[in-house]
This record gives C-alpha cells, structure tokens and sequence, in this order.
C-alpha cells in the first residue's frame, strides 16, 4: 500500500473518520486501538505473514523494558540488553544479511575453487525492518540509560512500535518523543488539519513529479546494458541526488503531514541537504533520525570507549569511531559491499574535514562578501561530494561503480551537456525556488505563511504538475528496499 497510491488515500480518509468519531466521544484509549489495528492491516497489505514478526520484536522488548525497570544490578541489566540485541539484530542479520554474507563467502571460497551451497538465497526481507528494529532497540537503550520509564500497557507500545505513517521507513522515533504522544490525549485543530495538509500534497508532489520523472533518466544512465558517456553519467548522477531526495523526503512529508491530521508530530528528518557547507552539516540535515539514532547509539559509546582509548590516544579514538559508525550506516542500507563502501567514505570525508578544520577556519574570509562567496563555494563543494558518494550508492556493484568512475573521465560536449541539463533544471526548478525560500526565512513551512492568493496559486500550480506530470501507478518509495 504505497503513499502514492488512492489505495492509500481511501485507508487514510478511512482512518480519519474513525479516529475523529472516536475523538467526538474522548475515547483516547480506543483512538489508540483503532490505530493499532489500522497500522496492522497497513502492513499486512505487503505480506500478512511478517506481522507475526513484529509481533514477536514487539512482546520481546515490551518485557525486557518492564524487566529492566525490576532490575537494579548492572550485570543483570546488561544481560537483559543482550537478550534485545540478540533477538533484534538476529532477526534484522538473517532476513537482511543471510543471502549477503553467503554469498560473499561462496564467492571467497570460490577463489580457491572451492563450491559452497547456496544458502539463504530466498529469504524474503520483511518491509521496514530495519526502521522499526532501531526503533525498538532504542526503546530498550533508553530504559537501559534511564531516560525514559517503561510503558506497562503491552497495546501502547505496539502501536508505539508500529504506527503506520512511519512504520515502512521512519522517522526513526524515540520513546522519549513519541510515546509520551501516545499516552497522553491528542487535539486535532484546523492548523494542523491546514499543515498536515500541505506536507501531504508537498510530499506526493516530489514524489510523483519529480523523483519518479528524474527516475527514468536515473535508470537509463545507470542500467546494466548503458555505457553512458561522461555528460550522461554526469547529469545522471545530478539527477539521482533530486530523485533519492525527492523520493525519501517526500515519504517523509507525507509520513509527517498524516500523523499530524491525527494530532501526532513525527520528528523531522530532512532540513534541506542541499544548503550543507561540510559533512558533519549535511547530516545533520539529511536522514536525521537514523544520523542521530548512530550518532547516540553508536559513535558516542565507542569514543568513550575503555577499549578504545586505551589503546589509541583520544583524537585517534574519534576518528575510529567516525570509520566503524560510517561503516555500518552503510550496512544497514543494504545488503552489498557498494552500501559499505558509501558508508566508509562518509567516513572518509567526515574524518578529513575534522582534521582540516583548523586549516578551514584560519582561511575563512572575514568581509561580508567575501564570506558570502565562501559558504557559496562550500555548498557547491559539499554538494558534488554529496553526488559522487550517490554515484557509489546507486552503483549495482563493485564492477559497475568502477565502469561509472571511468565514465566520469571525459571528454565533455557543452551542447549535448545542456540538452541532458534542461529537462533536469525544470522538474528541480519547483523544489529549489520553495527551498530557497525555505532558507531565506528559516522556516520550513514558510508557505503556510503566504498570502492566501499566493497560497492558492502555488496550490494550482502543482496540483496541474501532479496531474499532468505525474507519474501513475504508486511506484514504490526508494527506501522500503531498506
């Protein structure tokens, strides 16, 4: 059931119904019921048999939280985590991972003409389980640390676990954030009725305007029969950056304008990418629940690591971290060594420009223009390691990312450059002139903020682009593969 799709639209409008009949009667426990229920048969539209699996991760960390509220001594708590990690990531590692990994050691072993079996080669991977596993390890985490009490209604923290607006592919919620949300009595008002409203039609308008029209350009040059020439490869590469971004945030927006028709705020997780002056910057813009998520989880526990740091001096120490942390955001995108290799770079670059840093400062201008010119060479910098880490992201394989590479090379003809550039400037044209103005004002949602007239016009405008440029079908979102 894609967001894209009427199918949705009718489950949606379905669901609103309900839940403001419910409202009408202040039945706050069985507006969360009905939410269970409905987020439950969201996912069964993709395959009924993993809900037993959600289940499942839903009872194991609905006990270990209350046992870990019973538990004082740190040993016990820590098996108690342990027992988390294992089912959790047991269960991410076998129906993610299994055919990878063996895969890539009959691969090894075949060098030394040696056969192994095929195993776990049909293992089908359950919709949005990597999303909804991080959210329940955070969960547990959080209890573990103490930020957060345990919920003792079983029914609560499912739908805490499962909530269909962000159930397939984030935002990766937090129990300090969401659950309270779920707890506590909701209001619905015609702002957020308004709001909702516009992240829905913004949502589904980068989607089906410009992600999946930039799609079919993206596919062209980066299929395996093409050998694109170095302008192809290049727009190619331009367009996927608008494609992936489009096509994630836009479920993002429309994720987030649901929940909140529900009186819910998912937290945000795009705050344009494309204005980053360095890597730490850009991901703190971009993907921001699952940045935060390896940032918290991850790369603050190795760098203060005992391991670690008595071994290598403290500035060594961070720069591990950053490379492992990296590394494995790059796993968890996918199951093959090009998603490793994306993750080690963003490991690379972040790491480069820690060290360069000073070097950055000291040669930063000081006069107002001159800063300008500064941070606009920064975001133009920014932006064409952001493409080249896409081009690895993108790459089918190892053998594919190279052949991409040597495309780069050249030469390049500026007439057929702008032929390939014409059709991408006008689907981003929409997209950049409102980020622009997003920007300007510091403000995502400065177009609520409009005049009405202006409002009306802008409204007009995409939903003629959506109607005569969109694309039909519900093409599915880049990130359910994830």
């Amino acid at each position: 059931m894609f967001f894209n799709s009427f199918v949705f639209a009718s489950f949606l409008a379905i669901c609103l119904v309900l839940y403001l009949a419910l409202q009408v009667g202040g039945r706050h426990r069985a507006q969360n019921r009905m939410l269970l229920v409905a987020s439950y048969a969201f996912y069964s539209a993709w395959d009924w048999r993993f809900c037993f699996l959600i289940v499942f991760s839903t009872a194991v960390d609905y006990w270990v939280g209350r046992l870990l509220e019973r538990a004082d001594k740190r040993p016990e708590r820590r098996r108690l985590v342990a027992v988390s990690l294992t089912v959790n990531l047991g269960l991410l590692g076998y129906f993610k991972y299994a055919g990878f990994f063996s895969q890539s050691l009959r691969d090894l072993f075949a060098l030394f003409d040696v056969a192994l079996p095929a195993l776990a080669s049909d293992v089908i991977l359950p919709v949005g389980i990597s999303f909804y596993t991080f959210q329940t390890l955070s969960y547990v985490f959080d209890i573990y640390r103490r930020r957060v009490t345990p919920t003792h209604d079983f029914f609560d923290f499912a739908l805490y676990v499962a909530f269909f607006p962000q159930l397939v592919a984030g935002p990766i919620e937090r129990a300090t954030t969401f659950l309270p949300q779920i707890l506590e009595r909701r209001s619905v008002d015609w702002e957020r009725f308004s709001s909702g409203g516009w992240l829905i039609f913004w949502g589904v308008f980068k989607k089906v305007v410009i992600a999946d029209n930039l799609a079919k350009l993206v596919d062209l040059v980066y299929s395996d029969a093409s050998a694109p020439t170095s302008v192809e490869m290049l727009v190619g590469t331009y367009a996927f950056a608008f494609q992936i971004y489009c096509d994630f945030s836009g479920y993002t927006d429309i994720a987030r304008g649901s929940a909140r028709l529900m009186g819910f705020d998912l937290r945000l997780n795009f705050r344009l990418p494309f204005f980053a002056l360095n890597p730490p910057d850009f991901w703190r813009r971009w993907h921001i629940s699952l940045s935060t998520w390896f940032s918290d989880y991850v790369f603050v526990p190795l760098s203060f690591s005992r391991f670690l740091r008595a071994r290598f001096s403290i500035d060594v120490t961070i720069l591990l971290s950053l490379m492992i942390t990296w590394s494995l955001v790059g796993l968890w995108h996918g199951a093959a060594w090009t998603f490793v290799v994306w993750g080690a770079y963003q490991g690379i670059i972040l790491v480069a420009h820690r060290s360069l840093r000073p070097v950055l400062i000291r040669i930063s201008p000081r006069s107002r223009p001159g800063r300008i010119a500064w941070s606009g060479l920064r975001m133009m910098a920014m932006f064409h390691l952001t493409c080249f880490g896409l081009l690895i992201f993108r790459a089918q394989s190892l053998a594919a990312l190279m052949m991409h590479l040597s495309a780069l090379t050249g030469p390049y003809e500026v007439g057929y450059a702008f032929t390939w550039l014409l059709p991408l400037g006008t689907l981003v044209a929409p997209l950049l002139l409102i980020n622009i103005a997003q920007a300007r004002s510091d403000d995502l949602e400065v177009v609520l903020r409009w005049p009405l007239a202006v409002r009306t016009s802008l409204y007009l405008l995409l939903g003629f682009m959506i109607v005569t440029l969109g694309e039909d079908g519900g093409q599915p979102f880049i990130y359910f593969q994830f």
